[in-house]
């Protein structure tokens, strides 16, 4: 299997409950040089529209939280190119709705106050549809939504909006240091946690699509 956009493996590893062997690759070699080992999983630097393997090599290939970032056409093509006649390719998303829980008044700080602050980057569908998938030959096959709520406190929550795009691109343009950015984010969560955990709403969606003879 070919786990694309792997990150620091998290993904990767858990794909090689279902595989014999997993190739991992992402664009940056620093989220490589932070996976963690495993005995069925290699880890490679390489571009989702230019992978760096030949043709025909794989049975299965995935994409976490990782799609809407590509040149989609130009992926769909390497997908293509490097998976097996009929194989599989599954695309999957998963994000933070803004909702907690215990308090619905956190939605207007998540989808007011913190996008006004740390605007969401210019990025493209989440989704794969039938029309961007059959000239590049695959069908696409189903897809599915899923609910996961996470359990957080205040510091829990800070840590994961620290990891979103908005915030990333805030401190790498260098608008915000990251230090003032995370102090930014703990004083506006904390009112809304109390000291207490909190329920955080999170959903995501998955399309399976089937490789074809064309394309």
């Amino acid at each position: 299997a070919l786990d694309v956009a792997c990150g620091t493996g998290q993904s990767s590893r858990a794909l090689a409950e279902i595989a014999d062997h997993v190739d991992g690759v992402d664009v940056s070699p620093e989220m490589i040089a932070e996976a963690e080992p495993h005995d069925r999983v290699s880890y490679h630097t390489g571009r989702a529209e230019a992978i760096p393997f030949p043709d025909g090599t794989f049975d299965l290939a995935t994409v976490g939280l990782a799609f809407h970032w590509f040149n989609q056409a130009e992926f769909l093509r390497e997908a293509h190119r490097v998976l097996r006649a009929d194989a599989w390719l599954v695309i999957y998303n998963s994000g933070f709705t803004g909702e907690m829980a215990e308090v619905p008044a956190f939605r207007e700080w998540a989808r007011g106050v913190y996008p006004t602050r740390f605007p969401t980057p210019p990025r493209r569908s989440y989704a794969v549809s039938l029309e961007d998938a059959e000239p590049l030959g695959f069908v696409l096959r189903g897809s599915e939504t899923f609910a996961h709520d996470e359990s957080m406190r205040a510091k829990q929550l800070t840590g994961y909006l620290l990891t979103q795009t908005n915030v990333i691109a805030a401190v790498e343009g260098g608008d915000v240091p990251l230090a003032e950015a995370a102090n930014w984010i703990q004083q506006g969560v904390a009112p809304f946690f109390d000291g207490e955990v909190r329920t955080m709403i999170f959903r995501g969606t998955m399309s399976f699509l089937q490789r074809t003879h064309g394309g």
